[in-house]
């Protein structure tokens, strides 16, 4: 799963950075610094880290600023100076050039992110469950009953004789007494799973959020280009006037519409599906797992069946 998150998100990544390339070149070599925190942040938040979608969204689009006003919204800008640079991006939360893009980018992005992050961590937690049940220790009661069920009739020289069905029963079910109790909460845990990649897969789909990022990002440097006026008057009141350099025009700035899908993103949008549905399967079958640990053990060659003899733990019966 995790290889399926970041192959979408390079996916979307390179194609929102495909964005400044074609459409706002004078910008796209700074923007790609920006681009790539963005999708960073984004990753982390799925992989649990402590940050958020809005706090990442909202970055971007202040380090976007800076950017779009001295290359888009005032070409003739010199190079920017570092207090001048930094008052823009102080600037962009009041003034509030993107319109609702920016804020609207955080509600898509933070209800599709969502899932997949609870997904991610539900993910880790059952790994860490395996793992801790897997190395439970067995207390003296169970290590006794095993050695009488598996070798006391070698003392007898019955090497042959295996342990009748319900005696290995008896024996596993004490000896995982404890592990037995997490079978409410494993069940409600495999719930829990199924309705995550429920989430996933309808309204928090997080492939559709990724490569709307793009989108996103265009309406809102269009939106700031449309209002490049009253934003020049609202920053040189707060930021005071940067030092011009001759007329120059806005070079190769289009607006772009949302492109098609990519045979590349449909490949990994079908991997992540495909992922889903195998994996939900094949934990709605382990949904007894802990209850029917004894079960499981003795079910083979451990026990005898289909024989007329077998110990049980006192003789051949």
């Amino acid at each position: 799963f995790v290889e399926a998150f970041e192959s979408l998100l390079r996916f979307a990544e390179n194609r929102t950075s495909s964005l400044f390339e074609t459409a706002y070149r004078p910008m796209a070599k700074e923007a790609a610094e920006p681009v790539k925190e963005l999708f960073t942040d984004i990753s982390l938040y799925i992989l649990g880290a402590e940050t958020t979608v809005e706090n990442a969204v909202l970055r971007f689009f202040d380090s976007l600023f800076p950017l779009v006003y001295s290359r888009l919204i005032n070409p003739g800008i010199a190079d920017l100076s570092e207090d001048y640079t930094e008052c823009l991006r102080l600037t962009r939360q009041d003034i509030n050039p993107f319109g609702h893009y920016s804020k609207n980018m955080v509600t898509e992005l933070s209800k599709s992110l969502w899932a997949s992050r609870m997904f991610s961590q539900a993910l880790s937690l059952g790994i860490e469950v395996i793992n801790t049940t897997e190395h439970s220790s067995l207390a003296k009661e169970c290590s006794r009953a095993l050695v009488r069920m598996q070798y006391c009739p070698h003392c007898q020289g019955l090497t042959l004789i295996r342990p009748c069905v319900g005696y290995c029963l008896n024996v596993m079910r004490g000896c995982f007494a404890s592990v037995s109790e997490l079978d409410a909460q494993w069940r409600e845990y495999i719930s829990t799973l199924e309705y995550l990649t429920n989430e996933m897969a309808a309204s928090h789909d997080l492939e559709m959020a990724l490569t709307g990022i793009r989108n996103s990002i265009n309406e809102a440097i269009l939106h700031a280009q449309l209002n490049g006026p009253q934003l020049s008057a609202m920053v040189d009141k707060v930021c005071g006037q940067p030092k011009q350099e001759g007329n120059l025009s806005s070079d190769n700035v289009v607006p772009v519409k949302e492109a098609t899908e990519t045979q590349t993103f449909v490949m990994a949008h079908a991997s992540l599906n495909h992922k889903r549905r195998e994996f939900i399967n094949y934990m709605k079958r382990s949904r007894t797992f802990y209850a029917s640990l004894a079960e499981r053990l003795c079910d083979g060659d451990l026990v005898m069946r289909d024989s007329s003899t077998c110990w049980n733990g006192e003789d051949v019966v």
